[in-house]
């Protein structure tokens, strides 16, 4: 009987270790000269392992994405055009996915079937197929030097914002087809969606806006100023906040989505890019690429609590 319920209690002590690994977020770091990830406790703001464990992905890795329903980590690694799929649990790489030249920025849909990669030299998007970790489309763009791939919420749509030409392509899923164009002001970047996907935002960088986007016409409807150099979005997850990251002020504009003004300016590191916001949406986590960091906001304050040292030009965050 004893035995038996020294069982019992081992078991129940594994399965509730287990919730807790797997109900921990963690912010995935990659570090674009160093070829690496760093990993960071988003319950402690400390770096707990990187990767992989040794050697690097490879010479120039960029944008990482997290899958929505298994413990898969995809990171650009550019010098391979390919995509790297890592097993988090393991720790390693488990697949290479090559997708074409000059990969940048990625996205996986909010199902997690497909996996949108942007070919800055091919002037195309490729989509992947999770399942098979095959590209099954690749898509050619109106624009030039397509940058960052971003889907709406409902799944329709994929927005490309094309570097070089000043404009964002609008991808129809279901044709797959590029069907619009968008006359950014000038040097779009990062893009995000309203959650009901009525809305596109774009931080233009070189213009210093962010332009606010109708998905029913396709037009720019308003702009916001924000700081020098704005390049990388996140919108929180009740939509009440979007967050502009601006690389040449070092810090963020907090805007708010009702007033469509800015409330906030948070001071971080040097050249801020990529940001990603914890599930419970009470902490950001912003790439400092120059200043080899991630600075953490608290954002119910809109204050930085903390900096925590990562490798070597950081690319951008993404937490599950």
């Amino acid at each position: 009987m004893q035995k038996i319920l020294q069982q019992l209690l081992l078991t129940t002590a594994l399965a509730t270790t287990s919730f807790s690994v797997f109900s921990q977020a963690f912010a995935y770091v990659p570090n674009e000269k160093d070829g690496t990830v760093s990993v960071i406790d988003t319950s402690t703001d400390e770096v707990v392992k990187r990767l992989p464990a040794k050697g690097q992905f490879g010479k120039k890795v960029q944008a990482a994405a997290v899958h929505p329903g298994n413990q898969n980590l995809y990171v650009v690694v550019r010098d391979k055009n390919a995509v790297a799929v890592v097993d988090t649990q393991q720790g390693r790489q488990v697949a290479l996915i090559k997708v074409g030249d000059e990969p940048e920025g990625i996205d996986i849909s909010p199902d997690g079937k497909l996996l949108a990669a942007c070919l800055e030299e091919e002037n195309a998007v490729a989509l992947v197929d999770l399942q098979t970790n095959k590209v099954k489309h690749t898509i050619h763009t109106q624009g030039r030097n397509p940058e960052h791939c971003v889907f709406s919420p409902d799944q329709r749509w994929l927005l490309a914002s094309n570097e070089e030409s000043n404009d964002v392509d609008v991808i129809n899923l279901t044709s797959l087809k590029s069907e619009h164009l968008i006359a950014a002001t000038k040097h779009p970047r990062g893009v995000g969606f309203s959650l009901d996907s009525k809305w596109a935002y774009v931080a233009n960088e070189a213009a210093n806006l962010l332009e606010i986007v109708s998905t029913s016409d396709w037009k720019v409807h308003a702009n916001i100023k924000v700081g020098l150099r704005s390049n990388g979005v996140k919108v929180n997850a009740d939509g009440s906040r979007i967050y502009v990251s601006n690389g040449g002020d070092h810090n963020i504009s907090v805007i708010d989505t009702a007033s469509r003004q800015v409330i906030a300016t948070i001071a971080v590191g040097q050249r801020p890019w990529n940001m990603a916001l914890t599930p419970d949406g009470k902490k950001l986590y912003v790439a400092n690429g120059r200043s080899h960091s991630v600075s953490v906001i608290d954002t119910q304050t809109n204050q930085r609590l903390k900096d925590i040292p990562v490798g070597t030009l950081p690319w951008g965050v993404v937490i599950r």
